[in-house]
C-alpha cells in the first residue's frame, strides 16, 4: 500500500502546478500579441476614432430612425467623401507642378537671375557660391546633369515619404472604417470597457476612469486636431486672397505644424517676408502681415479653451500628456499620453485621499 504524501510533497506539487499554469497563461499571452499586434496600431486608432466620433453618432442616430448602423455607416461615408477631395486636389496640384517644372527645365524657359559680385566677397562660402550660381545661372541642364546622381537619391527619398503617407493614408482610412463597426456595437463596447476596469480596479471607481479616458480623447481631439484645422482654415484664407504660391500645401503643412505642437509661425513668417518682397510694404501687404501673424499665434488664445475642456484634471496635465505623448509615440502617442497621465494623475491623488489603517495624528500647529 503507497504511503499517503507528506505534507511538503503536496505543497511541492502544488508549487509545481501553479508554476506550469503560469508559464502555459504566459505563452498564450505572448502567442496572442504576436497574432494581434499586426493590427495593434489600426486598432487603437480605430479606438480613438470611434471614442472621439461617438457624440455625433448618437445625435445622427436620433434622425435615423435610432439605428446604430446607419450612423455609423453614414459618418464613414461622409468623412472618406471629406478627406478623397483634399487628397485628389493635393494629388492634382503636385502632378501638375512637377510636370511644369520638367516642361520649363527641358525648353530652357528656366532662367536664374545671376548674383550680385558683392557675394563673391563674403568669407569662406562667398567665392564658390558666387561661382556655382553663375554657373547654374549659364548652364542649368549641365548642372542638373553633373547632379543626377545626387538628385536621384533625394527624388527616391521623396518619393518613399510620398509613398509612406500614402501608405497611412489607407491605413487611417481602414480604421475610419473599423471606427465605424465600432460605434454601431457602443453600448456593448461601452458596457465591456465598464466590466474590465471594474475588474482591474476599484469597482466603485471604475466609472469614473472608464469617463476620465473618454473625456481626455475628446478633449485632445478638439484641442489639438480641431484648433490645428482652425488655424489652417484662417492662415489658408489668408495665403489664397493674397495669391500666394502653392497656398494648398503650405495650408496642408500648417495642419501637420498644428498637430505636431509646432509653431505655424515656422512658415507664415518666411511667406510674410515672401510677399514684402516681391509686393513692397503696400497696404495690402501690412493687412496681409499682421492678420497672417495674428492667425499664427491663435493655438495660444484657443488651445487653454478647448484642450482641458470636460476633463477632470488641470489642463497642464493634458497638454504635458499631450506633448510627451507626440515625442515618444508619434501621432497615436498624442492622445494615448494624455489619457496615461490624466488615469495616473487621478490615481495618484486617490491614493493619497485614501485614509490609512493608522494615520498619524498632526497637531494644529504641525509639530
Amino acid at each position: 500500500m503507497t504511503p499517503p504524501p507528506t505534507a511538503e510533497q503536496i505543497s511541492t506539487r502544488t508549487l509545481l502546478d501553479t508554476l506550469i499554469r503560469a508559464g502555459l497563461v504566459a505563452a498564450l499571452i505572448v502567442a496572442c500579441f504576436e497574432v494581434f499586434s499586426p493590427f495593434l496600431s489600426l486598432m487603437i486608432w480605430s479606438l480613438i476614432l470611434a471614442v472621439t466620433l461617438y457624440p455625433l453618432h448618437n445625435l445622427l442616430k436620433i434622425h435615423l430612425g435610432r439605428s446604430d448602423s446607419r450612423a455609423a455607416t453614414l459618418i464613414v461615408v461622409l468623412t472618406i467623401a471629406i478627406l478623397m477631395i483634399p487628397i485628389y486636389l493635393l494629388g492634382t496640384s503636385l502632378t501638375e507642378s512637377v510636370e511644369t517644372v520638367i516642361t520649363s527645365v527641358k525648353s530652357g524657359a528656366v532662367r536664374i537671375p545671376p548674383l550680385p559680385d558683392a557675394v563673391s566677397q563674403w568669407p569662406l562660402i562667398g567665392q564658390p557660391l558666387h561661382d556655382a550660381w553663375a554657373q547654374a545661372a549659364t548652364n542649368l541642364t549641365g548642372v542638373l546633369q553633373h547632379l543626377a546622381p545626387q538628385l536621384k537619391y533625394v527624388t527616391l527619398g521623396l518619393l518613399s515619404k510620398i509613398a509612406g503617407i500614402g501608405v497611412g493614408m489607407l491605413v487611417f482610412i481602414a480604421a475610419l472604417m473599423t471606427a465605424g463597426i465600432i460605434m454601431a456595437y457602443g453600448e456593448t463596447g461601452h458596457r465591456s470597457a465598464k466590466r474590465i476596469a471594474a475588474r482591474v480596479f476599484d469597482p466603485q471607481r471604475s466609472d469614473k476612469l472608464i469617463d476620465l479616458c473618454t473625456a481626455t480623447i475628446r478633449a485632445v481631439a478638439q484641442g489639438v486636431i480641431g484648433i490645428a484645422f482652425i488655424q489652417m482654415l484662417l492662415i489658408g484664407v489668408g495665403f489664397v486672397v493674397m495669391g500666394i504660391p502653392g497656398a494648398g500645401l503650405l495650408a496642408i503643412a500648417i495642419l501637420l505644424l498644428g498637430i505636431m505642437q509646432l509653431p505655424a509661425t515656422l512658415i507664415t513668417l518666411p511667406v510674410i517676408a515672401f510677399v514684402f518682397f516681391t509686393e513692397g510694404a503696400s497696404m495690402a501687404s501690412i493687412i496681409f502681415a499682421l492678420y497672417t501673424f495674428v492667425a499664427g499665434l491663435a493655438d495660444n488664445v484657443l488651445k487653454p479653451m478647448l484642450l482641458g475642456r470636460g476633463v477632470d484634471v488641470p489642463m497642464p496635465v493634458v497638454l504635458i500628456g499631450a506633448l510627451g505623448g507626440m515625442v515618444s509615440g508619434g501621432i497615436i502617442g498624442l492622445f494615448i499620453g494624455p489619457v496615461l497621465l490624466a488615469v495616473g494623475y487621478k490615481l495618484f491623488w486617490q491614493w493619497i485621499d485614501t485614509p490609512t489603517s493608522n494615520p498619524v495624528p498632526v497637531s494644529p500647529t504641525g509639530e
